[in-house]
């Protein structure tokens, strides 16, 4: 194996088979493992300092081997060494047999009459290697016209069709774990403390000019009673804050600032002011807003 692969070449193939089984168990789908992992490139490193330390060992130690070995030794090693691989042997041999080539010193059996300008073809069979793909060209044809022309087998059309479908349902189940996936159709009202908690932070620090701390309103409306301006509920608070008030109100679309699990747990909070009792409440805007889905 050694005789068969230099060392240069060997080296880099060992580190990148071991890359590739590190991104394989450790890695993400179109991001590098070591860009979550940054540890990793540290011990990509020492790997590759182990690699190249036991290469240079064997090699110090086959060159110490070497010359305690007698002259007949030495030159049998040398023999041995500089011989030619059985593999690449097989290989060669191979590569001949599938061009199906006569060897020069048989062309004269095949050459054909004619001649032009002192040129003489030869009369060569189709490689091999062009007859078996041909063969194998026809029963890929057979098969193919069977499954998809007689038995009316799934097209490309009703595969991606059904690819999407699939995907589409995979999506969505994915969205009910992954919260900075929520959007319009998917956000639901929080009540965890932690969400709620985080809704507070982000309340205060953004809301409070314009709604005040207990959310009498001040520039903004009253949140504590049952009117709206744009429709009450999670799903038309959460679109409110996402895309921005009414058009010259001032309350910009917080989607550039906010990602949408921020929006969802500041929309959730923001509910939990109705019904309570502010200290100086702006007077009632918009119309009185009634959760359908809750009164059923």
């Amino acid at each position: 194996m050694r005789n068969l692969i230099p060392s240069y070449v060997r080296v880099p193939l060992i580190f990148f088979i071991i890359w590739g089984l590190i991104e394989l168990f450790v890695g993400k789908p179109h991001e590098p493992a070591f860009m979550n992992h940054p540890m990793i490139i540290v011990f990509l490193v020492l790997v590759l300092l182990l690699i190249v330390a036991i290469e240079a060992i064997v090699v110090a130690l086959e060159n110490v081997m070497f010359q305690s070995l007698d002259e007949t030794a030495k030159a049998k090693y040398l023999a041995q060494k500089t011989a030619t691989p059985k593999i690449v042997e097989w290989v060669k041999k191979t590569y001949i047999k599938m061009l199906g080539a006569k060897p020069i010193e048989k062309e004269g059996e095949i050459i054909l009459d004619h001649e032009y300008d002192g040129i003489r073809e030869l009369d060569n069979d189709l490689p091999p290697w062009w007859r078996y793909g041909f063969y194998a060209s026809i029963v890929f044809a057979a098969v193919y016209l069977i499954r998809f022309h007689v038995f009316n087998g799934e097209n490309q059309y009703e595969e991606l069709q059904s690819t999407l479908e699939l995907a589409k349902v995979e999506l969505e189940e994915y969205k009910k774990t992954a919260k900075d996936l929520v959007d319009f159709d998917s956000v639901t009202l929080l009540t965890d403390p932690a969400d709620l908690a985080t809704g507070k932070a982000i309340y205060d620090a953004n809301c409070v000019a314009c709604h005040m701390p207990d959310g009498g309103g001040g520039i903004g409306p009253n949140l504590t009673d049952d009117h709206w301006i744009l429709g009450g509920g999670i799903k038309n608070v959460f679109h409110t804050v996402s895309e921005g008030g009414r058009s010259g109100k001032g309350m910009i679309a917080w989607k550039t600032m906010l990602k949408p699990v921020e929006i969802a747990q500041v929309s959730s909070y923001l509910l939990t002011f109705q019904g309570t009792t502010p200290a100086n409440p702006k007077e009632a805007e918009g119309d009185v807003w009634v959760d359908k889905d809750a009164a059923q």
